[in-house]
């Protein structure tokens, strides 16, 4: 009997109270303006032609390239070790650097941000909320239509 009472004290859950996490929707790729964010390994040299491979990809698909941010992580101050992980396990990129991307997004109208790297869910939902605009990898891009 005791233990009713315990029970009884305990604060009701409210199911009207729940969040809902942002729903990032699928990318139409053909007729959006896209901007496109790498990140790259201050090592890589050949990062300008990768992003325009990204480029041609997407206007080949439909997609009007509207501008390009590009971070690149430099070998000082780190080592060899650390030169794969991010910036931000949150947003993958430098504090400076989303916020550029968010300004270039907001100025050009962007219909989406296409990361050259593949993106966890909760990154996609941090920059999606922080771009105001959808956060996808190229793959997901692609591989959507």
């Amino acid at each position: 009997m005791h233990q009713d009472r315990r029970r009884d004290r305990r604060p009701v859950r409210r199911m009207g109270l729940v969040r809902t996490r942002l729903q990032v929707p699928a990318l139409a790729v053909e007729g959006a303006d896209v901007v496109i964010v790498g990140c790259f390994s201050g090592k890589q040299k050949d990062f300008a032609a990768l992003m325009d491979t990204a480029a041609q990809e997407m206007t080949r698909r439909g997609a009007r390239v509207v501008g390009r941010i590009v971070q690149r992580r430099g070998v000082s101050g780190g080592g060899a070790e650390k030169m794969a992980l991010p910036y931000s396990s949150r947003t993958l990129l430098s504090y400076g650097k989303v916020r550029e991307a968010a300004a270039l997004c907001e100025q050009t109208n962007a219909d989406a941000a296409v990361f050259l790297a593949s993106l966890t869910k909760r990154q996609r939902r941090v920059l999606t909320e922080i771009l105001g605009c959808p956060a996808v990898s190229l793959v997901d891009a692609l591989t959507a239509d």
